[in-house]
């Protein structure tokens, strides 16, 4: 629905209502990791098999993303977005009765279906809503659902693991999606490539789909954000476990720990992104990606730290540092993608980006370390990371040899 002009009140009464809905996205994406220990003492799994339930949810987002991504610049965004907002709350919800691992595993999988729709139109849908000067702010008001979400997952989880059970947990924090779920179907739209020309509006879609693989700032963006991905799933996925092992948490307390953490480096990670990226967009044509290049080389040591450090005080420091630098980045990456892509093709783009990204990143991370993690033990494995992080900031550097002309090339 988009009849009429659309007013500044309502532009950010959709930026509320998508940023609600996709903090439920990561607090039902994360919940599973802060209920990890329960689930592997009550089904006497190893780590790699614990991990491939958070591998199972990224598998099935990245393939079913490329598919989503063509509905959405051909069909409602909205639509698709509350769909989505349904299946995954559901398949959330579900998974609080699954009797085994085969269910659970089954449960989360679906989850990663219902995300991925919503994942590959939101972000396009809201940097139409405003001019492309605010995006980078604009999309980091969107993405502090990130840290945000993901910081309530793990304290619920935690809580109402520790209190109640796994099963529990699953079931109370998946029930209130369904809630959004029809004012998200309702919400007025802007023109696709808000306001972008007729001719970018309009363009050839499959010759602009094909020309993603060609434009050169979205391919090195994207190994940066795989790169990235495949860091924040890895730490993200087993850091409440490392609290748990090597520094003997309890799951309600490690949780509490490492979310309290994540929300405020998050939120001011996040917002400084966005903020320093526009600033230093205007003085630079590559200033998005010189804030994230930067942002990944400098949390790179203080992440090797905080897994390395002995103490829980030195560890927690740590953290908070390396966190900060890399939600730092968040706005700005995803800024440049839709900067580089013509609107026409903009959902394929992010579902192209979140099929590689996921499928070089957090897909194979969760499995990877917990394989390792038997291995080597969780510490060890869990020093890839670090690396994984400076390599996304080659990639950003490498990013800026193109994206000034690859972002007139896009603006027609």
């Amino acid at each position: 629905m988009n009849a009429g002009p659309i007013s500044l009140t309502y532009r950010r009464y959709a930026l509320g209502l998508l940023l609600a809905v996709n903090l439920l996205n990561y607090i039902d994406r994360q919940v599973l990791f802060a209920v990890f220990p329960l689930i592997k003492i009550d089904l006497s799994l190893s780590d790699t098999a614990l991990g491939f339930l958070g591998s199972a949810f990224m598998l099935s987002y990245l393939l079913f993303a490329p598919l989503f991504g063509w509905l959405g610049d051909h069909w409602s965004r909205t639509r698709l977005a509350a769909g989505g907002l349904v299946v995954w709350s559901m398949a959330t919800a579900l998974a609080g009765f699954a009797p085994g691992y085969r269910t659970l595993l089954a449960a989360r999988a679906t989850v990663g279906v219902g995300e991925a729709s919503f994942g590959t139109v939101s972000p396009g849908l809201i940097a139409d809503f405003f001019p492309k000067e605010r995006r980078g702010r604009v999309l980091s008001w969107f993405y502090v659902a990130i840290p945000v979400g993901s910081a309530l997952g793990y304290l619920l989880g935690g809580v109402l693991g520790q209190k109640y059970g796994w099963h529990a947990a699953f079931l109370l924090v998946g029930i209130p999606g369904l809630l959004l779920a029809v004012p998200i179907a309702l919400l007025r739209t802007p023109p696709r490539g808000g306001n972008a020309s007729p001719q970018a509006e309009h363009g050839n879609v499959s010759r602009g789909y094909a020309a993603l693989f060609r434009n050169r700032s979205f391919v090195c963006n994207t190994l940066a954000m795989a790169a990235m991905t495949f860091a924040i799933g890895g730490l993200a996925q087993w850091m409440p476990s490392f609290l748990y092992r090597a520094h003997s948490l309890d799951v309600a307390k490690g949780n509490t720990m490492f979310g309290a953490t994540t929300v405020v480096t998050g939120i001011l990670g996040t917002m400084a992104g966005g903020w320093l990226g526009d600033f230093w967009q205007k003085r630079s044509g590559k200033g998005y990606l010189l804030i994230s290049g930067w942002g990944f080389l400098i949390g790179t040591p203080f992440a090797v730290w905080a897994i390395l450090a002995p103490g829980l005080t030195a560890c927690i420091v740590a953290i908070f540092i390396a966190e900060f630098f890399l939600f730092l980045n968040t706005g700005p990456l995803n800024t440049v993608i839709v900067n580089v892509t013509n609107p026409a093709v903009r959902a394929m783009a992010f579902a192209v980006n979140i099929f590689f990204i996921h499928a070089l990143g957090d897909a194979v991370s969760p499995s990877t370390l917990g394989w390792l993690s038997d291995q080597w033990g969780l510490r060890s494995a869990l020093l890839i990371t670090p690396g994984a992080m400076a390599l996304a900031g080659l990639f950003c550097f490498i990013c800026g040899r193109f994206v000034v002309r690859d972002m007139a090339q896009a603006e027609g």
